[in-house]
């Protein structure tokens, strides 16, 4: 019973950038050129009133931007592309870095104005630790810019990677032409628009065509055969192998907004990208063409669908195949489980699949069963590497605004801490409940979800602790005592697993010193944590 076929028939990508690069604009586009979507809405512009298609929380819509991760799933030229639309916001960073735990290639968004900025380095780096294929989209073409040279410069120095022009822009902002593909030798010439579809493509005999000067001019095909000479000789010969191995990024030209370059994009990417790979577990390497299904959850979302209260987890097929349900092994709760409606999405759409193969993102109804990290198999003990965890840098306690709905609250905070953007800690005495974060937005988003979903209003108060430390000790007496000692800073997380809230790197080396025997952590995951 071999997958093969389903297998190599799936490409699973995430799309990563800096803020307002443009990532959920292309996203859309690349649905609409795939035949997911009829028509787009534009992010910016306001009299489209309609949100892009990956934005599905209200909070999203509001404020133009991406705070959670959306997945989507199509059907291009005999492929299945599975989609994750990253948040570009560094304060939602945490979800992002989950996220590339699930992909096997990324499409990073560069806008042809800023260039690389600093959450595309960070971004970068994380691809970098897995040697994940990269290829790069430099948006925004039609708009005033840096030169493309100079972008070439800056990607290489700055992100410490190899560059090859899949295709070449001719002039920028109020001179742009088009592009030039120099993979398959056509002329893509420019035309703007927003919602639909609709191409100017010329095949040419190379740059040395002498019919490309009747459509661009004189003075533009010089530079342009200039520019491709010398892209030829700087940068060779494209070579799919070292792109494999995240040595060398292909970089395509174009405008997410107005359509354009996304299908050379599209078209190149399920030609060159990876199929799904195979990934760690604590015991042995597992292969996507096993027999047996294996996978792991690398996300959880409350409320998808308001008016359900569904809660979702994100699981990540590595091998096998899945089938709705089929009784599996959920490895931290040494249980059997099955799924009656396992969804495949189109951002908030969702339909029941019945089967999945590796490469697919699917999502499961859970009442609370999951966490982040969590894997499933059919009986082998499978515990999967590298899902990271986060330290809390932002400490604020919780003040109820309506003490009517109480209830609301606790059930709000408990459901949107599990999705792994916050942690929630309560003290004692009077049950005090600290949430810590690693960026002040992610409490505006919280704040705005538990009112709009749950109902619930609520107030932050800052906290002023420096870290937040998980506990561990042969010696059961000695974390009793430092309890004792400590408990004006010592609270408890949702599995009542206690921690030191430390309010300072001087304390917590005291503590530290003072304490040999305990051991602590600067997350919850203690075996990822060192």
């Amino acid at each position: 019973m071999n997958h093969e076929k389903e297998i190599n028939k799936r490409r699973t990508f995430g799309i990563i950038s800096h803020p307002d690069a443009g990532k959920t604009t292309l996203t859309e586009k690349l649905l609409l050129f795939g035949g997911a979507i009829q028509s787009a809405g534009a992010v910016k512009n306001n009299k489209i009133k309609k949100s892009a298609t990956s934005d599905f929380m209200e909070i999203e819509k509001q404020r133009g931007i991406s705070v959670a991760t959306s997945v989507m799933a199509f059907n291009y030229r005999d492929k299945q592309i599975n989609i994750l639309d990253t948040p570009g916001h560094k304060d939602f960073a945490e979800d992002t870095y989950r996220t590339l735990t699930a992909v096997d290639s990324v499409i990073m968004v560069i806008d042809c104005a800023n260039g690389v900025e600093a959450q595309t380095e960070k971004l970068m780096e994380v691809c970098r630790m897995r040697d994940t294929p990269v290829i790069v989209f430099i948006n925004k073409m039609d708009r005033e810019g840096k030169d493309a040279f100079d972008l070439l410069d800056e990607i290489e120095s700055k992100l410490g990677i190899k560059v090859k022009p899949m295709s070449w822009p001719i002039g920028i902002g109020a001179t742009f032409k088009g592009v030039y593909n120099m993979h398959k030798k056509e002329l893509n010439l420019f035309s703007g628009n927003k919602t639909s579809i609709e191409k100017e493509v010329y095949n040419l005999n190379g740059i040395q065509d002498p019919s490309l000067s009747d459509f661009i001019g004189e003075e533009a095909t010089e530079i342009l055969k200039e520019e491709v000479e010398l892209i030829d000789g700087v940068y060779g010969d494209f070579n799919q192998e070292k792109y494999l191995e995240g040595k060398i990024a292909p970089v395509f030209f174009g405008s997410a907004l107005n359509n354009f370059g996304v299908q050379e994009l599209l078209d190149s990417f399920i030609e060159v990208s990876p199929t799904p790979q195979g990934r760690n577990t604590e015991s042995r390497s597992i292969e996507p063409n096993e027999e047996k299904f294996s996978g792991f959850v690398f996300k959880i979302h409350a409320n998808i669908d308001p008016k359900h209260r569904d809660r979702i987890a994100f699981l990540r097929i590595v091998s096998g195949k899945f089938e709705r349900n089929k009784f599996y092994l959920h490895t931290r709760h040494q249980k059997k489980i099955k799924f009656p409606n396992p969804t495949s999405f189109m951002a908030s759409s969702k339909s029941v699949v019945d089967e999945a193969y590796p490469g697919d993102v699917i999502g499961l109804y859970d009442s609370g069963t999951f966490k982040i990290g969590d894997s499933l198999s059919e009986g082998e003990v499978l515990n999967f590497k590298g899902i990271p965890s986060f330290s809390p840098e932002i400490f604020k306690e919780i003040q109820n605004d309506d003490p009517m709905k109480s209830k609301q609250l606790d059930k709000g905070l408990r459901q949107l801490t599990d999705e792994g953007v916050a942690q929630l800690f309560v003290m004692q005495p009077g049950n005090r409940k600290i949430i810590g974060t690693v960026g002040e937005l992610q409490f505006e988003v919280i704040q705005y979800r538990l009112k709009q979903e749950y109902g619930a209003s609520c107030s932050f108060v800052s906290r002023n602790f420096f870290k937040a430390c998980w506990m561990t000790s042969a010696n059961k007496v000695t974390i009793q005592d430092f309890i004792k000692r400590k408990s004006t800073n010592v609270a408890y997380d949702k599995d009542e697993n206690p921690v030191f809230l430390a309010p300072s790197p001087f304390l917590l080396a005291q503590a530290e010193g003072d304490y040999p025997e305990i051991t602590f952590h600067k997350t919850s995951e203690f075996k990822l944590d060192e």
